[in-house]
């Protein structure tokens, strides 16, 4: 098995985190995502590092996995969370470390900075397979639930 080394991606893996985003949406919640909307958005985001940091995982030099930071500010911490999100890894590389290197390259990242208080995710409520390794990468369910009102994706409940 080859190693799995984890990067920052940059604007050219762009056309392959759109399509990893648009197979996450199929998979895990059977939407059509509209390209052009998701590429874009996932340019915003490779163009301008305080809406996010997307990090792609390779294997013998083949993008195999992605995942997204978001930041938000918790006031009774006085720091930022890290919010996981927009996590895939290509099914034929599934259970072979990717989510794994990916996770502790980013929690690494984040220990090492003092402004960092913690890392968050959300997952699907039926994704048992992600919630396993969610757990045995030493993330803890809380006792909260999501709640949202979607201005973009209202008629198809998206996030």
């Amino acid at each position: 098995m080859p190693p799995v080394s984890v990067r920052n991606a940059t604007l050219a893996d762009g056309p392959v985190i759109a399509k990893f985003n648009a197979l996450m949406a199929q998979e895990t919640e059977h939407r059509t995502l509209d390209h052009a909307l998701l590429r874009s958005g996932v340019e915003a985001v490779l163009r301008d590092r305080t809406k996010g940091m997307y990090y792609v995982a390779e294997m013998n030099g083949m993008v195999v996995g992605q995942l997204m930071i978001t930041y938000e500010w918790s006031d009774w911490r006085n720091g930022t969370f890290w919010w996981i999100q927009s996590v895939y890894v290509r099914e034929e590389y599934r259970g072979k470390g990717v989510f794994k290197a990916l996770f502790r390259f980013i929690e690494q990242a984040a220990k090492s900075r003092k402004d960092v208080c913690g890392l968050r995710l959300y997952v699907e409520r039926d994704n048992e397979r992600a919630k396993g390794t969610y757990e045995r990468s030493g993330l803890k369910k809380t006792p909260y639930e999501l709640f949202e009102i979607d201005f973009v994706l209202k008629n198809s409940g998206g996030h």
